[in-house]
């Protein structure tokens, strides 16, 4: 998930501790996509479908501008990265002035990024504690500790740090380093959503979706959510267009959720990978995507979607856009059954391979597991 870059950025001497908070990575709250459990359960049963003939693609939609939403809740926000677990040592100039802490912290230089903002939040500044509470919390050159990083964060909060109040939301919200909290971790996202932080107004609106933290309001949960899409976040785009397919909070429109399933789909979202796909092989797409179905599908697929794996297969056996292949698409049927998606159609024709054939599909999709399992 894209991070967005902090609002507080407004002049060169603030570029380089805009573009680390920006950074500042909080996680573990669920994805709550605009899904039903039957509109998930039409999803696995159209994996092990074989690709539909092409129907008319529809045209591009111009869409409307989305607006700032005025301030409400949601709730996913991306995974830590992990870092060094020490100062590198590399030559590099040391870091000095205002953004000495931002420029160490870039250059991998933790203990040194931490020591020096340490310094500058003594000195009151409400970014120095979020980065301080970002080397905790990603264990960057010290200990992995959540409780220190929160009540860094918290300070940063209190000072009016937005990220520092996006972060401690997170944390507040998964019960992680703080106890659990969505109703105030709501209030956090409401504050930072009202500055225009992308990700805040994710979360805000996955909140408004569930009706967890804030009361269930599908409106308001589209109007942040939409913001979020409009400002980049792929996974809010990816949940946009599920939510004008669903009718959820928008109105039912094809053309957009091909729209907002396309932009995530651009920026490697692999669930919109799949479902884009599987829309432009239906002939529901942008025609302009057309050629895409294909590469977005393998994507999907290599990155794990269990679906897109079982589709790829069919889409070897019958020769779709790609030359015709029973061994690619054994291997790709045998790894998306590892991942227990069912299909009697494509087992059929494994069982049908020869010992030869089937112990090299074995082998192939064994190679892809293993290979999986340690990226």
């Amino acid at each position: 998930m894209p991070i967005a870059r902090a609002s507080r950025v407004s002049s060169p001497r603030r570029s380089r501790r805009g573009a680390v908070l920006a950074a500042v990575l909080a996680g573990g709250m669920p994805v709550v996509a605009g899904l039903t459990a039957t509109a998930q359960a039409e999803k696995a049963a159209d994996a092990a479908a074989p690709p539909p003939p092409a129907a008319k693609p529809i045209k591009p939609v111009k869409a409307k501008p989305t607006a700032p939403p005025a301030a409400g809740t949601g709730d996913k926000a991306s995974t830590f990265s992990k870092g060094a677990t020490a100062d590198t040592s590399k030559s590099l100039a040391p870091a000095t002035g205002d953004d000495a802490a931002y420029t160490a912290f870039d250059q991998g230089q933790y203990l040194t990024a931490l020591s020096l903002a340490e310094a500058a939040a003594a000195r009151g500044d409400a970014a120095a504690h979020t980065l301080v509470a970002r080397i905790y919390a990603e264990g960057l050159g010290v200990g992995r500790d959540e409780i220190t990083a929160a009540r860094w964060y918290a300070r940063g909060a209190e000072l009016g740090d937005v990220n520092a109040m996006f972060a401690l939301g997170v944390l507040m919200a998964d019960g992680r380093g703080i106890e659990k909290d969505r109703k105030a971790a709501a209030e956090l996202f409401e504050k930072a959503a009202m500055t225009g932080h992308p990700q805040a107004n994710y979360n805000l609106g996955m909140l408004f979706l569930k009706g967890d933290g804030k009361p269930e309001n599908p409106y308001r949960a589209a109007q942040h959510i939409g913001y979020a899409a409009s400002k980049g976040v792929a996974q809010a785009q990816y949940d946009f267009g599920t939510l004008h397919q669903n009718g959820l909070g928008v109105p039912h429109d094809a053309a957009e959720a091909s729209k907002w399933l396309g932009k995530a789909a651009e920026q490697g979202h692999a669930a919109a990978q799949y479902d884009y796909a599987v829309l432009l092989l239906r002939g529901l797409g942008l025609t302009r995507d057309e050629p895409k179905a294909v590469p977005y599908l393998k994507s999907a697929a290599e990155k794990g979607v269990v679906g897109a794996q079982n589709r790829l297969a069919h889409i070897y056996l019958e020769g779709i856009g790609v030359e015709k292949s029973v061994a690619e698409a054994a291997k790709w049927r045998l790894v998306a059954k590892a991942g227990k998606l069912d299909d009697a159609v494509l087992d059929a024709v494994i069982d049908k391979l020869s010992k030869a054939e089937r112990q090299a599909a074995e082998a192939a999709a064994a190679d892809w597991l293993d290979r999986s399992a340690v990226q």
